[in-house]
């Protein structure tokens, strides 16, 4: 075991992130003050001493010393080779640090024991091993590296405590590593750490010499194996031109594909020529995948596979009434296709300039009256494959028109794609939701329909993934949408318009007879004769229930009426068969939801004071009424002028100073008491704030219900309105009637009043609509006030009602 001998007061030398073990001599640089004042130290303690001066070297790591350091003699003092001050500095051995300690100069003095490192004569047999072991490990990294002269440096050190200090030489030790050494003072020991470490570094540099040689093979593996392929590819290029023959497996030659598929004449080439450059790739190459997939498209295609039209005009007519009720507009278009079909057809006049005869129709209503649905039918009643393309939420132009080749999993478009799903060039593909394309930084997909829906361009349509003409002008495109206004002009001028306004009252029993309520019986598990719902009940359903354009509601209220049938019958609550009346509507599925303002108490109706009026309005989800309230701030306020609330729009803005307007001028005219109006302010609000509203129609609406506020006389339940007003009281046209008079027809309504240069679009309605409504068509807003306002009662100063 090492032994410590007498104390000894050094200046200290601390090394940062580095370590000198005994027997090395290393040079340090005196221009670090640290560095400077420790050898300036020694060399005053040095003169009144024999000897050399003598510092105390001690690692710093992470601004911790160490316990043990190493005494050192500064063996000369000069320049180094860059021209610096410096001091060469040899380790001579370990010395145990203690206590602070005083001297000479500006560095730290401690107080140090010399730790005494000798080993017995002769070594131990396990020493002697470890020499031997040692020595051999390290001639064997020397040798690896080229460091021949020093191999017999190492080879005569017979001091184990000097062999194991050699170490501190090699690169490859941490400081960790280094401080390890130093600390450990049994010299057998720290030859036993400085073997292991060495070990362990030639056992790493034995597995990355692996790994390299393994790259290096599989390297040259791959050029052996390119190199012998490309020989092949000649070798068989030279058979099949030899004597036109060719080997292998037939569904792998691409070649052999192309010329036995049934392609257009321009496809064909555009094949061949990348069946050119697939065999001149190597396999390992990604543009041969690229072009391995590009060819399988194209080879899946149905280029001239056509399904044959279903030319029983009759029939295709009688499988449109029997899946959808109503919707005639749309039924009559296809009847007509069909038709004209069936005579180019007879005439032999199917091709007409290089184009079909496609159809590009938009079907545009509100949600749930079958325009999805509607598509099937169509592809029914034609005999043709039926596909579905959702644009919703769509914003990449590629989705329409395809990646380009140059990008990594490339793909057609969704065009292509529904055309190779169909499996015939002559489907019918609905896009559904076109008005919720968007467009971003990506481009813009309604911009990449523009060819697609354009008869007189899609027979030459272009994708940019496969880059060859594709014939889509006998393809029958049914674009479905909500809201017409954000449909592009350009996109729309394109498609032929077909308005689906929503279903009557008696179009709702039908369906929801025919259709909703079979469907539903067989999801509920349930037979046809164990339920059934009486007529008055599925209208009272449609009526208070439900009030929307469509039949999605209408279909939820009839399961959940099914559901709770069948939960009650499971519970033992109730026998089945079960006939639903309307009187058990409200004990299965609560209260009605909608009640119709003519049905309600006169106390609870919205119209039951003065300056409430009754418009119609339509939205996104199809007609709906509106109600507009007016009522005059308190003189004491001082808030004079005109406060809109509702969430309005611009348009809506002007209709209301419109109306202000018209009263303030025409007020005596009318017999109304407009001096308030100076001095007080008129506030009108349109109730559901929190829904955005907009446009011209509402402009009698609110003069009628500021006429009403003013002359205290109430707005007639049953009346509703829609038109612009003017400055001078003409009542100005309006779009959307059919939509706004379903509307009114849902609402309970009796009395419409619309513009009379509206009155044309009465053809559009339903009769049973309009046999139920009593339309009053106006020009003037004086006509409107004598139709919409009640008679004065008694001459009683009216109630005005008046905002805080």
């Amino acid at each position: 075991m090492a032994a410590e001998s007498t104390p000894l007061a050094l200046p200290v030398l601390p090394l940062d992130d580095e370590v000198v073990l005994p027997g090395m001599v290393v040079p340090l640089d005196l221009s670090d003050s640290e560095v400077r004042a420790a050898v300036e130290a020694a060399q005053a303690a040095a003169r009144d001493e024999p000897g050399k001066p003598k510092v105390l070297l001690v690692p710093r790591v992470d601004g911790t010393y160490a316990g043990i350091g190493v005494l050192g003699t500064v063996e000369q003092v000069g320049r180094l080779a860059d021209g610096d001050p410096g001091a060469l500095i040899r380790g001579r051995g370990r010395v145990r640090i203690g206590a602070g300690t005083t001297g000479p100069g500006a560095a730290l003095w401690v107080e140090g024991t010399r730790i005494d490192e000798s080993v017995p004569d002769p070594l131990p047999g396990h020493a002697a091993e470890l020499v031997k072991e040692y020595k051999a490990l390290a001639t064997a990294w020397l040798r690896k590296r080229g460091a021949w002269q020093v191999v017999d440096r190492v080879q005569a050190i017979d001091d184990v405590s000097a062999l194991a200090d050699n170490s501190g030489y090699s690169p490859f030790l941490t400081t960790e590593q280094k401080v390890a050494l130093l600390e450990t003072t049994d010299p057998v020991a720290r030859l036993k750490l400085a073997t292991q470490q060495l070990r362990d570094h030639l056992a790493e540099q034995d597995v990355a010499e692996t790994i390299a040689k393994d790259v290096q093979e599989g390297v040259d593996k791959q050029q052996r194996e390119f190199l012998l392929r490309r020989q092949l590819e000649a070798v068989r290029k030279e058979l099949r031109e030899l004597n036109g023959e060719q080997d292998g497996d037939e569904s792998d030659d691409y070649r052999a594909r192309v010329e036995a598929a049934d392609l257009p004449g321009k496809v064909r080439e555009a094949a061949l020529k990348e069946v050119d450059k697939l065999e001149r790739s190597s396999d390992q190459s990604p543009e041969g995948s690229w072009i391995r997939t590009w060819l399988d498209t194209v080879l899946e295609m149905p280029w001239n596979e056509r399904t044959e039209d279903s030319y029983d005009i009759q029939g295709a007519q009688a499988v449109l009434d029997a899946e959808h009720a109503g919707l005639q507009d749309v039924k009559e278009r296809i009847t007509e296709y069909l038709a004209v079909r069936k005579r180019r057809s007879d005439r032999g006049l199917g091709v007409v300039g290089g184009r079909r005869g496609g159809a590009v129709l938009a079907l545009v209503g509100p949600p749930g009256v079958g325009k999805t649905s509607l598509g099937e039918s169509v592809a029914h009643a034609m005999g043709r494959k039926f596909v579905r393309v959702a644009l919703g939420g769509v914003r990449d132009e590629a989705e329409i028109r395809g990646h380009r080749r140059t990008y990594v999993g490339a793909l057609p478009g969704r065009i292509v794609r529904a055309i190779k799903e169909a499996g015939s060039m002559n489907p019918v593909v609905l896009l559904d939701e076109i008005d919720k394309v968007g467009s971003d930084f990506r481009g813009d997909p309604a911009a990449a329909l523009l060819e697609v829906l354009d008869p007189a361009q899609n027979h030459t349509f272009r994708d940019h993934y496969l880059e060859v003409e594709l014939d889509l002008s006998d393809v029958v495109f049914l674009a479905t949408a909500n809201v017409l206004e954000a449909i592009p002009e350009a996109l729309l001028d394109r498609m032929e318009l077909v308005r689906l306004d929503g279903y009557t009252e008696d179009e709702k029993i039908v369906i929801a007879r025919d259709h909703l309520l079979p469907r539903q019986l067989e999801r509920a598990g349930l037979q046809p004769d164990e339920v059934t719902i009486e007529e008055g009940a599925l209208r009272k359903l449609a009526g208070e229930y439900t009030r929307e354009a469509g039949v999605r509601t209408l279909e939820r209220s009839v399961a959940r009426l099914l559901r709770k049938v069948a939960a009650q019958h499971e519970l033992g609550e109730r026998e089945l068969p079960f006939t639903v009346t309307e009187d058990d509507l409200r004990g299965l599925i609560g209260r009605p939801h909608h009640v119709p303002e003519s049905a309600q108490e006169p106390a609870e109706r919205r119209t039951a004071v003065p300056g409430v009026a009754t418009g119609l309005a339509v939205t996104g989800a199809g007609g709906d009424v509106l109600y507009v309230e007016a009522s005059l701030a308190d003189p004491e306020t001082g808030a004079a002028g005109l406060t809109l609330t509702g969430q309005l729009g611009d348009v809506m803005k002007e209709s209301a100073q419109i109306a202000l307007s018209f009263l303030r001028s025409h007020g005596a005219e009318l017999e109304l008491p407009v001096g308030d109006l100076k001095d007080r302010g008129v506030h009108i609000h349109f109730p559901a704030g929190a829904v955005p509203k907009d446009g011209p129609s509402a402009g009698i609406t609110m003069t009628t219900a500021l006429a009403s506020l003013l002359s205290g006389r109430l707005v007639r339940t049953d009346v509703a309105m829609t038109g612009e007003v003017s400055l001078t009281g003409r009542v100005l046209p309006i779009g959307g009637v059919k939509q706004k008079l379903l509307a009114a027809h849902r609402a309970g309504v009796t009395t419409v009043i619309i513009p009379k240069r509206n009155e044309p679009d009465l053809d559009d309605v339903p009769a049973e609509v309009l046999e139920k409504l009593d339309v009053h068509a106006v020009t003037d807003v004086r006509q409107v006030l004598e139709l919409a306002l009640s008679p004065a009662t008694n001459g009683a100063a009216p109630e005005v009602p008046v905002a805080a």
